[in-house]
């Protein structure tokens, strides 16, 4: 049995899925490791190059795609090594950062998941990697007054280690007791939205949920659904791609609301928040951006 899975979804990955495997692969002599790529039907020969040139990678392919959380669920639910990293295909990992990670879940063992510092392509934090729970102030404040304080948790330190409510599904370390203990992804997702949702069961569990900023990866964000203004150029996502994209992102903060928050508030502002929701969804429809 090997000590670590990861565990990465295909949908028209390109050379990125590529990429991510061949620095994926340098990683295996700091810890033993076993690769799955669940493919969602993609179209653009990635799976075929990945079978060709991974042997040692094993695929899964579906014939339609079921979307991000379920294909994860795949993998998770049959693995039985002692740690699991679920990554995105368009993230680049560097030498190290496997084994400092491991290194601190193995000495703090109350810890449910943890992320490194996650840098978009333009330098910046991808602050989807350091956030607080989407309460409707949270949400309110972030909305209408681009104040950051609460949902991305701004306030914080990003150079020290520290807790967080909620990482991005784009690198989730986690352990395998962990996720049977409280549950895999919730596949009411499509996209979207799960990993936030897995966090807040994490840390309803008692676990933290950690920043670990000693340690970066890159995240070329956006390159499968095609909404980030920073890889519109890269991404081969068509129109329809697109549309379906923006309706996840959106139905999957309806999803979590009606979950988690709905029955702790008065009816008028269930009725605001799903309003707010509605409303930045028409918008984002005709620009295909989030």
């Amino acid at each position: 049995m090997d000590k670590l899975t990861v565990s990465i979804v295909n949908y028209n990955g390109g050379q990125f899925i590529i990429d991510c495997l061949n620095l994926v692969k340098l990683l295996s002599n700091e810890v033993s490791l076993k690769v799955y790529v669940v493919d969602n039907a993609s179209k653009d020969g990635s799976i075929e190059k990945i079978q060709e040139n991974f042997p040692e990678v094993e695929t899964i392919i579906n014939k339609e795609n079921l979307g991000f959380g379920k294909s994860q669920n795949l993998v998770l639910k049959k693995t039985k090594d002692e740690y699991i990293l679920i990554l995105n295909p368009d993230v680049e990992i560097k030498k190290g950062v496997l084994k400092k990670l491991l290194e601190y879940l193995e000495s703090h063992k109350n810890i449910g998941v943890i992320t490194p510092k996650i840098i978009l392509q333009n330098g910046e934090l991808d602050l989807a990697a350091h956030r607080g729970f989407p309460t409707p102030l949270a949400s309110f404040l972030y909305t209408f007054f681009k104040n950051d304080s609460l949902y991305h948790l701004t306030q914080r330190d990003m150079n020290e280690i520290h807790e967080v409510d909620s990482i991005s599904g784009a690198f989730f370390l986690t352990r395998k007791d962990v996720l049977a203990s409280v549950g895999y992804f919730d596949e009411d997702f499509f996209m979207y939205g799960e990993d936030i949702d897995l966090c807040f069961r994490i840390k309803e569990a008692g676990y933290k949920v950690v920043y670990y900023p000693e340690v970066e990866v890159i995240h070329h964000k956006g390159i499968s659904s095609g909404l980030k203004k920073d890889t519109q150029k890269m991404t081969t996502a068509d129109k329809e791609t697109k549309m379906r994209s923006v309706d996840a992102f959106y139905e999957a903060m309806k999803i979590f609301y009606r979950k988690h928050y709905e029955k702790n508030y008065a009816a008028i502002v269930n009725w605001l928040v799903y309003l707010g929701i509605n409303l930045k969804w028409m918008q984002a429809k005709r620009k295909l951006v989030v």
